[in-house]
């Protein structure tokens, strides 16, 4: 829990700082577990305004982060040994990329966060550290203009804070670059996997009765009976379009995460039908739905990736959000003719 220390201004007023540890408590990573799970992520927030870590001072440097716990987190746990204060601006809760994409971590927001904590009043010196992956939200020129701090961008990672504060705010090449290999991948494969499976399930509830449509009416027997081949490769399209596309992304020759799912989701069709003997309409119905699930997941997969931008996203879902859905409309009317037949 933070404690509450008074920190000497350049004038005589007072200022109550909240002072925050660099190391982690289990609460910190039991909450970290839940949000890569998918648990609370929306609500998952610090309060904005300036904090301490360590014992800061008039000279000390400024580091600007997101009110997104996870960030937060992330950023002073790699400040130990440094006494530095921390600006947290609100960002309605979204981490640092995806908040200057939608322009929550953008130069208003930071201008207005430098003047509400009086920041001129704290520090001697006019320099706040944002990190790199803030650049596409803020105009560094108009910040200088507006409240007299300069902006330095400081590395891509947290953890290189440290070398590039000792180095005089000068990054490394490396330090710039923006790597996102199989592993950091893999990272976010809970979190996109908890974000539809109700949905999922109600597809599968769907599937599941239409399973037991018959010419003479429904039958249950027939449910239980022809029910397995549909919901197997539901749930399998479910799990190649967020797991498999997500770990083997770069190697499928699509620019287009709409397409890599699509991809994964025919090869899973092709793979179940030869494994399971199925009419052929129904084999064509259920890829349909494989397609346009798996096609959707990993789009939805965008939204966590280095390799996409804004704007290059809605152009993909201008026409691959139609594309989903005519499949998964075209799968369902062709299985239930498949079962009227």
């Amino acid at each position: 829990m933070a404690t509450l220390v008074n920190v000497q201004s350049l004038r005589p007023v007072s200022v109550t700082t909240p002072t925050v540890s660099s190391e982690l408590e289990l609460s910190d990573l039991l909450g970290a577990l839940k949000v890569r799970l998918g648990i609370n992520r929306n609500n998952y927030t610090v309060t904005p305004g300036l904090y301490k870590v360590g014992k800061p001072d008039s000279q000390s440097d400024v580091l600007v982060s997101a009110n997104y716990k996870l960030s937060f987190d992330v950023l002073r746990k790699n400040l130990d040994s440094l006494n530095v204060w921390m600006l947290v601006i609100d960002t309605k809760g979204v981490n640092v990329w995806c908040a200057a994409g939608k322009g929550n971590f953008g130069t208003d927001n930071v201008v207005r966060s430098i003047k509400k904590a009086s920041l001129e009043h704290i520090v001697k010196h006019r320099r706040i550290i944002l990190p790199q992956l803030s650049a596409s939200g803020v105009a560094a020129h108009k910040v200088k203009e507006q409240t007299g701090f300069k902006v330095i961008f400081g590395p891509v990672q947290a953890r290189d804070i440290k070398s590039f504060i000792e180095a005089g705010y000068k990054a490394t090449p490396e330090m710039r670059k923006i790597a996102f290999p199989m592993v950091e991948r893999a990272k976010l494969i809970p979190v996109d996997f908890m974000y539809a499976i109700y949905k999922l399930l109600l597809i599968l509830c769907g599937f599941f009765i239409f399973s037991g449509l018959d010419k003479t009416g429904f039958l249950f027997a027939k449910m239980l009976e022809t029910c397995l081949y549909p919901l197997i490769n539901i749930v399998g399209a479910y799990i190649v379009g967020i797991v498999v596309a997500t770990l083997f992304l770069p190697w499928v020759p699509f620019r287009a995460f709409a397409l890599k799912g699509a991809f994964w989701g025919l090869v899973l069709t092709i793979l179940l039908y030869f494994l399971i003997e199925v009419p052929y309409m129904e084999g064509i119905s259920i890829g349909l739905v494989n397609i346009s699930i798996a096609s959707f997941m990993t789009m939805n997969f965008t939204g966590s990736s280095t390799y996409t931008s804004l704007s290059g996203v809605q152009k993909e879902m201008k026409w691959a959000v139609p594309f989903q859905i005519g499949c998964m409309a075209l799968g369902i009317i062709l299985f239930i003719i498949s079962k009227l037949v």
